[in-house]
């Protein structure tokens, strides 16, 4: 019998978690981690919520499966039937989702998202009328409803379960899981490249108490999948979405908007409890679990495998990886490509090359920012970034004279994969259609209720 898949995902939380050595409440997934594999490398396809999970959950690049921004705005994939859960039950598998889906209509209906990807069940809890600073209550909730499926689960067919958390998405909760230490803004150090200052401390507070959410419901549903003896038939993987919500994280291409947290347990392997340090994009997920359980991998698929690395320590991953930016809350057309040592960045929108506002969720830590003049702060048409020396991403040496090759060598490998896989803006900027909700590049309120603030009238 095939091996079962049980894919874990927060909302909004990169690499900011205890086993990439922030000091985050998450022992649960930290233990879990010594039975697994740990990524230290993965990057996200797009640093925002719908086209990075459609990027890992078709194998394919926003700008190719059709998620060009957020599915609640409007943004779909051009064919569910791409999805890996409807590639699954091709193959026999069964499929259940329980919580957040963010790959069709809104996240939180997930009766709706369920049935348009096409998923066999819907195990979710009732989250009628809970507002966002109580769906971390909801995550613990379907912790319990994953519990209960597992406990019944008595079908011969091998499945694939979707459990998707709120957490660590805004709005924060106000309180952290009982079971976890109270925490206090005199004793938290926001990570980089965000101001240590006292607002901001204290708005990292409301990530925190959502994190130990997310970590009381992890260890609910690995005890799950241990007692009901699924933990040595079952791939088990816990990834995020991007960075965190916070200025400069998500919806960016530096590190600190693509890099995301990726942990996976494959039974048997070799490298379970180890660490792995070579370049992995989110889009080789699926290519990978076809060889990990011995199915043809579809034509579409534009990721390469790394199977082979959960078998011997020695293999080092992508020479390059890819993210990009089209849609969030307002357009903003970027590309990157990565390598171990360099990162270029390339913006597309040259009429507009200040920072999005809109693009940046609404916050404490925006607030301040914006008090310190943050509709000044400009991005360059294209950026080089030697990551050895600047991890920050900082001091673009675009027209730097000693780094003509490496930002040469960056543009030809960003055409080659643009052009191989067909990517719109080649030709030209995107259109906004019909039932898209894009606000104005220069606003600062992505919630405005206001019709002025959204192009088309935000219909």
């Amino acid at each position: 019998m095939k091996k079962n898949i049980i894919y874990i995902h927060t909302h909004d939380s990169g690499k900011v978690l205890s086993p990439y050595g922030y000091n985050v409440p998450t022992q649960s997934l930290q233990d879990f981690t010594k039975e697994a594999t740990i990524f230290r490398e993965a990057y996200c396809v797009g640093p925002t919520c719908s086209p990075s999970r459609s990027g890992l959950l078709t194998g394919m690049y926003p700008h190719s499966n059709g998620m060009y921004g957020l599915s609640q705005r409007g943004f779909k994939l051009h064919d569910y039937n791409q999805h890996l859960v409807n590639f699954l039950k091709k193959n026999d598998y069964h499929t259940a989702l329980a919580g957040i889906q963010h790959e069709a209509g809104s996240y939180v209906d997930h009766e709706e998202g369920a049935k348009i990807i096409g998923y066999d069940q819907d195990i979710s809890a009732d989250n009628t009328s809970m507002p966002e600073e109580e769906l971390v209550k909801w995550d613990y909730a379907n912790a319990y409803k994953v519990k209960e499926w597992l406990e019944d689960y008595k079908q011969d067919k091998p499945f694939f379960l979707s459990y998707g958390l709120f957490s660590t998405h805004r709005k924060f909760p106000e309180q952290g899981h009982k079971n976890q230490e109270d925490i206090n803004a005199n004793y938290v150090m926001p990570p980089d490249p965000l101001a240590k200052e006292r607002a901001i401390r204290e708005d990292y507070t409301g990530y925190l108490k959502s994190a130990s959410w997310f970590d009381e419901s992890f260890k609910v549903v690995i005890k799950a999948i241990k007692e009901n003896g699924f933990f040595e038939n079952s791939i088990i993987i816990f990834t995020t979405d991007h960075g965190i919500a916070f200025p400069f994280n998500k919806c960016n291409l530096f590190d600190t908007g693509i890099g995301v947290s990726l942990i996976m347990r494959v039974p048997n392997s070799n490298m379970n409890g180890k660490e792995i340090d070579g370049l992995i994009s989110q889009v080789d997920v699926f290519p990978t679990l076809c060889d990990l359980i011995s199915l043809e991998k579809p034509s579409y698929l534009q990721g390469e495998s790394f199977a082979e690395m959960f078998e011997e320590e020695d293999k080092s991953g992508r020479e390059v990886i890819f993210s990009e930016i089209n849609y969030h809350t307002s357009y903003e057309p970027a590309r990157s490509v990565r390598t171990k040592r360099y990162k270029y960045i390339k913006f597309y929108d040259r009429d507009y090359l200040k920072i999005n506002r809109t693009n940046i969720d609404n916050s404490i830590s925006k607030e301040f920012y914006q008090k310190h003049d943050l509709e000044n702060v400009e991005k360059p048409e294209e950026a080089l970034y030697d990551l050895y020396y600047d991890p920050a991403e900082t001091n673009n040496l675009i027209d730097h004279p000693d780094y003509h090759e490496p930002v040469e060598a960056l543009r030809a490998e960003l055409l080659k994969h643009q052009t191989e896989t067909n990517d719109p803006i080649l030709t030209g900027h995107f259109h906004v259609q019909e039932g898209w909700k894009i606000n104005k590049r220069e606003n600062y309120n992505p919630s405005s209720k206001d019709p002025n603030d959204f192009l088309n009238n935000g219909e």
